[in-house]
Protein backbone atom coordinates (compact mmCIF):
# COMPACT_ATOMS: atom_id res chain seq x y z
CA UNK A 1 0.00 0.00 0.00
CA UNK A 2 1.70 3.12 -1.02
CA UNK A 3 1.99 6.08 1.51
CA UNK A 4 -0.43 8.18 -0.41
CA UNK A 5 -3.14 6.14 0.93
CA UNK A 6 -2.48 6.94 4.66
CA UNK A 7 -2.17 10.46 4.74
CA UNK A 8 -3.01 12.66 1.70
CA UNK A 9 -1.29 16.04 0.46
CA UNK A 10 -3.84 17.96 2.46
CA UNK A 11 -2.70 16.28 5.81
CA UNK A 12 -5.53 13.82 6.01
CA UNK A 13 -6.11 10.23 6.83
CA UNK A 14 -8.21 7.62 4.74
CA UNK A 15 -10.63 7.77 8.02
CA UNK A 16 -10.66 11.63 7.85
CA UNK A 17 -8.98 12.63 10.78
CA UNK A 18 -5.35 15.00 11.00
CA UNK A 19 -2.24 13.18 11.48
CA UNK A 20 -2.54 13.82 15.71
CA UNK A 21 -6.10 13.71 16.08
CA UNK A 22 -7.30 10.34 18.25
CA UNK A 23 -10.10 8.17 17.27
CA UNK A 24 -12.95 8.60 19.00
CA UNK A 25 -13.12 6.48 22.21
CA UNK A 26 -16.00 5.13 24.26
CA UNK A 27 -16.31 4.27 27.30
CA UNK A 28 -18.78 1.94 29.23
CA UNK A 29 -18.00 1.09 33.34
CA UNK A 30 -19.45 -1.79 35.18
CA UNK A 31 -20.89 -3.88 31.83
CA UNK A 32 -20.87 -7.04 34.16
CA UNK A 33 -21.95 -6.85 37.42
CA UNK A 34 -20.81 -10.63 38.53
CA UNK A 35 -17.20 -9.46 38.11
CA UNK A 36 -15.60 -7.63 40.51
CA UNK A 37 -14.20 -4.49 38.20
CA UNK A 38 -15.24 -4.49 34.15
CA UNK A 39 -15.02 -1.79 31.38
CA UNK A 40 -15.40 -1.82 27.41
CA UNK A 41 -13.56 0.60 25.87
CA UNK A 42 -13.70 1.18 21.85
CA UNK A 43 -11.02 3.40 19.63
CA UNK A 44 -12.62 4.04 16.57
CA UNK A 45 -13.40 0.78 15.36
CA UNK A 46 -10.74 -1.47 18.50
CA UNK A 47 -13.09 -3.05 21.03
CA UNK A 48 -11.97 -4.64 24.10
CA UNK A 49 -13.82 -5.96 27.20
CA UNK A 50 -11.70 -6.39 30.20
CA UNK A 51 -13.35 -8.17 33.42
CA UNK A 52 -11.45 -8.03 36.57
CA UNK A 53 -11.73 -10.41 39.54
CA UNK A 54 -9.97 -9.94 42.60
CA UNK A 55 -7.83 -9.67 44.85
CA UNK A 56 -9.21 -13.18 45.53
CA UNK A 57 -7.67 -16.45 47.17
CA UNK A 58 -4.86 -18.29 44.73
CA UNK A 59 -6.57 -21.19 42.91
CA UNK A 60 -2.71 -22.66 42.82
CA UNK A 61 -1.35 -22.38 46.21
CA UNK A 62 2.15 -23.07 45.26
CA UNK A 63 2.14 -19.88 43.18
CA UNK A 64 0.96 -17.82 46.27
CA UNK A 65 3.59 -15.13 47.20
CA UNK A 66 3.08 -14.09 51.19
CA UNK A 67 4.04 -10.81 50.72
CA UNK A 68 1.78 -9.64 47.19
CA UNK A 69 -0.70 -10.22 44.85
CA UNK A 70 -0.24 -12.64 41.58
CA UNK A 71 -1.53 -11.24 38.86
CA UNK A 72 -2.68 -13.08 36.08
CA UNK A 73 -3.41 -11.87 32.30
CA UNK A 74 -5.70 -14.43 29.94
CA UNK A 75 -6.41 -12.64 26.79
CA UNK A 76 -8.75 -14.15 23.82
CA UNK A 77 -9.94 -13.47 20.97
CA UNK A 78 -13.58 -13.31 19.87
CA UNK A 79 -14.08 -15.35 16.73
CA UNK A 80 -15.15 -12.62 14.67
CA UNK A 81 -13.28 -9.60 15.90
CA UNK A 82 -11.02 -9.59 12.62
CA UNK A 83 -11.21 -10.53 8.96
CA UNK A 84 -8.74 -13.51 10.15
CA UNK A 85 -10.14 -17.33 9.13
CA UNK A 86 -7.16 -18.47 11.99
CA UNK A 87 -8.97 -18.61 15.44
CA UNK A 88 -5.58 -18.38 17.67
CA UNK A 89 -6.31 -20.13 21.05
CA UNK A 90 -5.41 -18.61 23.93
CA UNK A 91 -1.80 -20.45 23.96
CA UNK A 92 -1.46 -19.00 20.44
CA UNK A 93 2.36 -17.36 20.41
CA UNK A 94 0.84 -14.29 19.71
CA UNK A 95 -1.89 -14.38 22.72
CA UNK A 96 0.59 -15.39 25.24
CA UNK A 97 2.97 -12.45 24.04
CA UNK A 98 0.10 -9.79 24.14
CA UNK A 99 -1.18 -11.16 27.98
CA UNK A 100 2.51 -10.79 29.06
CA UNK A 101 2.71 -7.25 27.99
CA UNK A 102 -0.21 -6.16 29.73
CA UNK A 103 1.25 -8.21 32.71
CA UNK A 104 4.07 -6.18 32.28
CA UNK A 105 2.42 -2.81 32.09
CA UNK A 106 0.54 -3.31 35.42
CA UNK A 107 2.82 -5.48 37.83
CA UNK A 108 4.80 -1.72 38.84
CA UNK A 109 1.47 -0.12 39.11
CA UNK A 110 -0.78 -2.10 41.09
CA UNK A 111 -0.06 -1.52 44.80
CA UNK A 112 0.37 -5.93 44.81
CA UNK A 113 2.05 -5.03 48.37
CA UNK A 114 -1.61 -4.53 49.69
CA UNK A 115 -2.47 -7.69 49.02
CA UNK A 116 -0.63 -10.72 49.91
CA UNK A 117 -1.39 -13.86 49.43
CA UNK A 118 -3.68 -13.18 46.61
CA UNK A 119 -4.65 -13.32 43.14
CA UNK A 120 -5.88 -10.56 40.67
CA UNK A 121 -7.26 -12.21 37.60
CA UNK A 122 -7.72 -10.07 34.23
CA UNK A 123 -9.49 -11.31 31.71
CA UNK A 124 -9.62 -9.79 28.23
CA UNK A 125 -11.76 -10.40 25.25
CA UNK A 126 -11.20 -8.24 22.27
CA UNK A 127 -14.23 -7.95 20.40
CA UNK A 128 -13.46 -5.89 17.16
CA UNK A 129 -9.56 -5.46 15.75
CA UNK A 130 -9.15 -2.03 13.70
CA UNK A 131 -5.54 -0.84 15.08
CA UNK A 132 -4.04 0.09 18.87
CA UNK A 133 -5.39 -3.07 19.99
CA UNK A 134 -2.67 -3.27 22.79
CA UNK A 135 -3.54 0.40 23.31
CA UNK A 136 -7.19 -0.65 23.87
CA UNK A 137 -6.94 -3.27 25.94
CA UNK A 138 -4.43 -1.79 28.49
CA UNK A 139 -6.73 1.53 28.72
CA UNK A 140 -9.96 -0.61 29.23
CA UNK A 141 -7.88 -3.14 31.74
CA UNK A 142 -6.51 0.23 33.86
CA UNK A 143 -10.44 1.17 34.18
CA UNK A 144 -11.47 -2.07 35.11
CA UNK A 145 -8.74 -2.33 37.91
CA UNK A 146 -10.55 1.13 39.06
CA UNK A 147 -13.77 -0.14 39.20
CA UNK A 148 -12.78 -3.29 41.29
CA UNK A 149 -11.62 -0.96 43.69
CA UNK A 150 -8.00 -2.26 43.22
CA UNK A 151 -5.31 -0.02 44.51
CA UNK A 152 -2.98 1.88 41.40
CA UNK A 153 -0.01 4.31 41.70
CA UNK A 154 -1.44 6.01 38.55
CA UNK A 155 -3.74 6.01 35.81
CA UNK A 156 -1.96 3.85 33.33
CA UNK A 157 -3.13 5.36 29.74
CA UNK A 158 -1.58 3.96 26.35
CA UNK A 159 -1.41 4.93 23.00
CA UNK A 160 0.38 4.34 19.64
CA UNK A 161 2.10 6.14 17.13
CA UNK A 162 3.66 6.17 14.03
CA UNK A 163 5.50 8.28 11.83
CA UNK A 164 5.38 8.74 7.62
CA UNK A 165 8.05 11.31 6.30
CA UNK A 166 8.23 13.51 8.92
CA UNK A 167 4.81 13.64 10.56
CA UNK A 168 3.39 12.04 13.28
CA UNK A 169 0.66 9.95 13.46
CA UNK A 170 -1.16 9.37 16.50
CA UNK A 171 -3.75 6.00 17.00
CA UNK A 172 -3.45 4.02 14.46
CA UNK A 173 -5.69 2.05 12.18
CA UNK A 174 -4.59 -1.66 11.20
CA UNK A 175 -4.05 -0.41 7.97
CA UNK A 176 -1.83 2.35 9.48
CA UNK A 177 0.10 -0.43 11.11
CA UNK A 178 0.57 -2.99 8.88
CA UNK A 179 2.23 0.15 6.45
CA UNK A 180 4.70 2.48 8.55
CA UNK A 181 7.08 1.74 11.59
CA UNK A 182 5.45 2.78 14.88
CA UNK A 183 5.00 1.92 18.83
CA UNK A 184 3.02 1.16 21.42
CA UNK A 185 3.40 3.31 24.93
CA UNK A 186 1.69 3.33 28.09
CA UNK A 187 2.39 6.01 30.39
CA UNK A 188 1.63 7.08 34.10
CA UNK A 189 0.44 10.57 33.64
CA UNK A 190 1.65 11.94 36.52
CA UNK A 191 4.83 11.42 36.79
CA UNK A 192 5.33 10.73 32.81
CA UNK A 193 6.51 7.61 34.08
CA UNK A 194 6.65 4.82 31.06
CA UNK A 195 5.64 1.45 31.94
CA UNK A 196 5.41 -0.41 28.65
CA UNK A 197 7.31 0.41 25.02
CA UNK A 198 6.64 -1.92 22.22
CA UNK A 199 8.01 -1.77 18.43
CA UNK A 200 8.01 -4.70 16.31
CA UNK A 201 9.77 -2.40 13.35
CA UNK A 202 13.01 -0.28 12.88
CA UNK A 203 12.42 3.04 13.25
CA UNK A 204 15.43 5.96 13.39
CA UNK A 205 16.40 7.46 16.42
CA UNK A 206 15.37 11.01 15.40
CA UNK A 207 11.84 9.82 14.34
CA UNK A 208 11.61 7.66 17.48
CA UNK A 209 12.00 10.76 20.05
CA UNK A 210 9.71 12.41 17.61
CA UNK A 211 6.44 10.14 18.15
CA UNK A 212 7.53 8.96 21.36
CA UNK A 213 6.92 12.56 22.73
CA UNK A 214 3.31 12.40 20.75
CA UNK A 215 2.36 9.57 22.66
CA UNK A 216 3.14 10.91 25.87
CA UNK A 217 0.98 13.91 25.06
CA UNK A 218 -1.84 11.43 23.78
CA UNK A 219 -1.10 9.69 27.06
CA UNK A 220 -2.91 13.23 28.78
CA UNK A 221 -5.82 13.65 26.88
CA UNK A 222 -6.82 10.04 27.23
CA UNK A 223 -5.69 10.81 31.01
CA UNK A 224 -8.22 13.27 31.39
CA UNK A 225 -11.22 11.28 29.22
CA UNK A 226 -10.80 8.29 31.36
CA UNK A 227 -10.19 10.10 34.70
CA UNK A 228 -13.85 11.63 33.75
CA UNK A 229 -15.57 8.43 33.50
CA UNK A 230 -14.12 7.06 36.49
CA UNK A 231 -15.33 9.89 38.48
CA UNK A 232 -18.90 10.07 36.78
CA UNK A 233 -18.86 5.92 37.49
CA UNK A 234 -18.13 7.24 41.60
CA UNK A 235 -20.90 9.51 41.24
CA UNK A 236 -23.65 7.23 40.19
CA UNK A 237 -22.76 5.01 42.31
CA UNK A 238 -22.34 7.47 45.62
CA UNK A 239 -25.73 8.40 44.43
CA UNK A 240 -27.30 5.02 43.99
CA UNK A 241 -25.65 3.73 47.54
CA UNK A 242 -27.87 7.13 48.78
CA UNK A 243 -30.69 6.21 47.27
CA UNK A 244 -30.66 2.78 48.09
CA UNK A 245 -30.36 1.11 44.50
CA UNK A 246 -27.92 0.33 41.99
CA UNK A 247 -25.82 2.28 40.12
CA UNK A 248 -26.37 1.49 36.15
CA UNK A 249 -23.51 1.22 33.59
CA UNK A 250 -21.48 4.68 32.98
CA UNK A 251 -20.96 5.11 29.42
CA UNK A 252 -19.13 7.93 28.06
CA UNK A 253 -18.24 9.50 24.46
CA UNK A 254 -16.47 12.72 24.53
CA UNK A 255 -13.24 13.56 25.09
CA UNK A 256 -11.06 17.44 24.35
CA UNK A 257 -7.30 18.49 24.54
CA UNK A 258 -4.73 19.49 22.66
CA UNK A 259 -4.23 16.27 20.71
CA UNK A 260 -7.12 16.00 19.51
CA UNK A 261 -10.32 14.14 19.59
CA UNK A 262 -11.48 13.27 16.09
CA UNK A 263 -15.15 14.55 15.35
CA UNK A 264 -16.45 13.49 12.46
CA UNK A 265 -19.87 16.07 13.08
Amino acid sequence: MSRVEIINDGGYRADGRKARELRSITIELSPHPTADGSATVSHGLTTVNVCVFGPREAKNRSQTMHDKALINVEVSEAAFSSSERRKRGRNDKRILEFAASIRATFEPVVQVSLYPRSEIDIFVQVLQQDGGVLQTAINAATLALIDAGIALTDYVCACTAACIDTTGLLDLTNTEESDLPNLTLAVLPRSKRVTLVTMETRLHVERFEQIFKLALLAGDVLHERMRAAARERAGKLFQSMSLGGIAPPVESKEAAGDVEMYNPS
